[in-house]
């Protein structure tokens, strides 16, 4: 039996279990790190004894397991978070392992032992909601380097004379998160994306932002297949557009799989992060 968490900015969602079809969880707020952190242990510990467990945690995160601080969230501009003990102080109270890896990753762990990687070994997630984040596999193991994928912090050509916004990201203002995360829709235009969903202009122009970013990874990393999932993409027809403008972006110049079967939305939907736990911890009790 495994645990998972998927430790987002705005709620955590604690699961046990196997897989998609054996999975109990639990939604909790956000709130004080100790608070969070609490309520999540004693899910953990109610409906134990675990062999694992997987975090799958918003960022940035210390990845290297040489390090003091490994498992802690960093840097985050999140208030109160910053150089919060996250994986340590959950290995300490349970006894077990525990493995500990940035959301995107997580998810992309997900996709791959049960949706729309299965059987790729090397290929790209995106989510696009709050920020813009990703993750991935190459050669069949989880992207990790210097730090682990930040790609929301690309930069992309702005055209300020087409798109005058100054950008969101309080860092790097208009890389790509900073233009076309769901914040950066909601700054640009005064309203939230559901709001808008009848305007064409909002959506060609999103489209355009994040068709540059994804051809940018196409280009880059060579991925397989590019997962393509977060709240902002629940808008309709915003997939298809993405695609087209990709294609366009393209040129030509690779000979690219059908971009329907390429650039695809997670089979596990909204499941993908908490899975994505379960997913790490499995591989991590196998290691």
């Amino acid at each position: 039996m495994y645990g998972g968490i998927e430790a987002g900015g705005t709620k955590w969602v604690c699961a046990v279990g196997t897989g998609p079809e054996d999975l109990l969880s639990r939604t909790i707020p956000t709130t004080s790190p100790a608070e969070t952190i609490g309520r999540a242990l004693a899910f953990l510990e109610e409906h134990g004894p675990l062999d694992a467990v997987g975090v799958g945690s918003f960022g940035p995160v210390d990845l290297d397991p040489s390090s003091p601080t490994w498992g802690f969230v960093t840097t985050t501009p999140k208030p109160g978070w910053a150089n919060t003990d996250v994986a340590q102080a959950i290995r300490g109270r349970l006894g077990v392992p525990v493995a500990f890896d940035t959301d995107a990753n997580a998810a992309a762990a997900g996709e791959l032992r049960w949706g729309a990687a299965r059987g790729l070994d090397t290929f790209s997630y995106v989510t696009v909601g709050t920020g813009i984040g990703g993750g991935g596999m190459a050669a069949g193991e989880l992207l990790h380097g210097l730090l682990h994928p930040e790609v929301g912090h690309m930069r992309v050509p702005h055209d300020l004379a087409a798109d005058p916004f100054p950008g969101s990201c309080p860092y790097h203002g208009d890389c790509w998160e900073g233009l076309a995360s769901g914040p950066a829709i909601e700054t640009r235009w005064g309203a939230r994306g559901e709001v808008l969903a009848a305007r064409a202009e909002v959506w060609e122009l999103e489209a355009g932002y994040l068709a540059l970013g994804l051809t940018n990874l196409v280009f880059a990393l060579s991925p397989q297949r590019i997962v393509l999932g977060g709240g902002v993409m629940e808008q309709a027809g915003l997939l298809e557009l993405v695609r087209g403008r990709v294609r366009e972006l393209l040129g030509g110049y690779l000979t690219t799989p059908v971009l329907e079967d390429y650039i695809v939305p997670p089979e596990l939907g909204s499941r993908a992060g908490v899975l994505g736990a379960i997913a790490l911890a499995v591989r991590r009790y196998a290691q």
